[in-house]
């Protein structure tokens, strides 16, 4: 396999779009909080102390509006999924499918035998709808601000339509490094293994007072919902700073550094000049090669954090995966569902400019000298 000259690599070659980089602050985090953290009970302090610490990190993060919570449960954003199905849509949800995130969580509510069939607007890979449409009977509109696997983003508006409708956005790949106005939103949910920098495993979210309603509501109507998937009790437990069983405690000290460290250098409003000033670089070298463009045609419709570029036919970019991965630089591999000639680099919050320019380099001395 061909070695990159030394010079030319990054400090740090993880540029994976989720599990993602871990700032070396974090894993030192981990160790000061070995003896009086981990291996303690979740119902006690320092953990309870932790949560709160985390939920409170958040809220000056995302500027949570008046009378919004930080709620947090157990299983990922893929089991979010599930207990808003149960939890949040009362009849019917319309879901906004431009990738394979947005089409899972519609699959999920569009099965649910409880519900009526969801509206789902869907668009090509690479491309998004042009917005939700409102629709009589529909009381959940959902759709992801990023879809990770495309690297298209969507602006988060509410939707004005039936009275009591909810928008609920699933910001997994966004949240922590692309800007949003929370009263925009009913729920803001989000694992954190991305700009955040932790573990999957766990969600959290931001919930509106008309949210947290709802939840009530329909854990009121009798409606059966297993306990580890409840909302209602989600909410119940984050007031009291905890889950419902038992969480990995690693990743809520990676997660609380990273948002003390993201709050430290400026919240919000730098996290996503950031993460612009990262990507720009990205999608400036693709208009500039003679062999790659990016994947999303229409600029106003590219992810900051998540990178997609097509390559020529002519050149391999499974190639060039193989060889960065031989020298260091791993993850650049598209999605595996898409299946296009393709690298997929992420620009989370934790990647530093100087380290996507070294990417940048090192992908065209790849081409130049490493696909024979």
């Amino acid at each position: 396999m061909p070695v990159i000259p030394p010079s030319l690599l990054p400090a740090d070659g993880r540029f994976g779009a989720g599990p993602s980089r871990v700032r070396a602050e974090q894993v030192a985090a981990l160790e000061r909080g070995g003896s009086s953290l981990l291996g303690t009970s979740h119902r006690q302090a320092p953990v309870k102390d932790l949560v709160a610490q985390v939920q409170e990190r958040l809220a000056e993060f995302f500027s949570l509006p008046d009378g919004y919570e930080i709620v947090l449960g157990l299983g990922g954003s893929s089991t979010f999924w599930d207990s808003a199905a149960f939890s949040l849509v009362t009849d019917r949800a319309e879901h906004l499918s431009f990738g394979e995130f947005g089409a899972k969580f519609a699959h999920v509510t569009d099965r649910a035998p409880f519900l009526e069939p969801s509206v789902v607007i869907e668009a090509p890979a690479g491309s998004r709808p042009e917005g939700p449409r409102p629709e009589p009977g529909v009381n959940v509109y959902a759709w992801p601000q990023n879809e990770t696997s495309t690297g298209v983003a969507m602006p988060v508006r509410r939707v004005h339509a039936d009275d009591g409708a909810l928008t609920v956005i699933d910001a997994t790949s966004a949240a922590g490094g692309m800007a949003v106005d929370l009263t925009e939103t009913d729920v803001y949910y989000f694992s954190p293994q991305k700009n955040f920098g932790s573990d999957g495993g766990i969600w959290f979210a931001a919930f509106s007072p008309a949210a947290l309603e709802r939840v009530e509501r329909i854990a009121a109507s009798g409606r059966w919902i297993p306990d580890v998937l409840s909302l209602a009790t989600a909410v119940y437990n984050s007031r009291k700073h905890q889950t419902y069983n038992t969480p990995a405690l690693a990743g809520l000290v990676m997660l609380n550094e990273q948002a003390g460290w993201l709050n430290a250098q400026g919240g919000l409003d730098w996290a996503a000049r950031r993460t612009a000033e990262t990507s720009g670089l990205v999608y400036d070298w693709a208009h500039r090669s003679d062999v790659a463009a990016p994947f999303v045609a229409q600029p106003e419709h590219r992810s900051p954090v998540v990178c997609t570029v097509d390559f020529d036919d002519a050149v391999d970019a499974a190639r060039i995966a193989a060889v960065l991965r031989a020298n260091g630089v791993v993850d650049v591999e598209p999605y595996r569902k898409l299946g296009r000639n393709q690298l997929r680099i992420a620009t989370f919050v934790s990647v530093p400019p100087e380290d996507v320019r070294a990417l940048l380099e090192c992908i065209d001395w790849t081409v130049a000298n490493g696909l024979d």
